[in-house]
């Protein structure tokens, strides 16, 4: 096991979702995920937000979010954008969808 990166002490602190959709039907995933895309880009501390598709596996999705902070990305598993997207998944994916938060590095972070 290797040791944690140690980070700089800054006030810059990103956090990143990740999450995996599996698709029992894409056609209908789609217009789910591209709302929950569009409503989460309005959030106050929403950087960013992709929606992405797999080119070897078209039924597999990926969004990638980025907010100010952890806690507001904590926070957003709890908004009603989300909860409105999990309800409206029900039934269209193979299996849970994978999530993951993440810190976000960047190359000067590493010196």
């Amino acid at each position: 096991m290797t040791d944690p990166v140690e980070l700089p002490d800054d006030d810059l602190e990103i956090a990143l979702l990740h999450l995996i959709f599996n698709a029992a039907n894409a056609s209908e995933l789609t217009p789910v995920l591209a709302k929950y895309v569009v409503m989460t880009r309005n959030e106050e501390a929403c950087r960013n937000v992709d929606l992405c598709v797999s080119f070897t596996d078209p039924n597999q999705f990926v969004i990638i979010e980025k907010w100010d902070s952890e806690d507001a990305a904590r926070a957003h598993f709890d908004s009603p954008v989300m909860v409105e997207m999990a309800e409206a998944c029900s039934g269209l994916l193979v299996g849970r969808p994978e999530i993951d938060l993440l810190q976000g590095l960047s190359a000067h972070d590493l010196n």
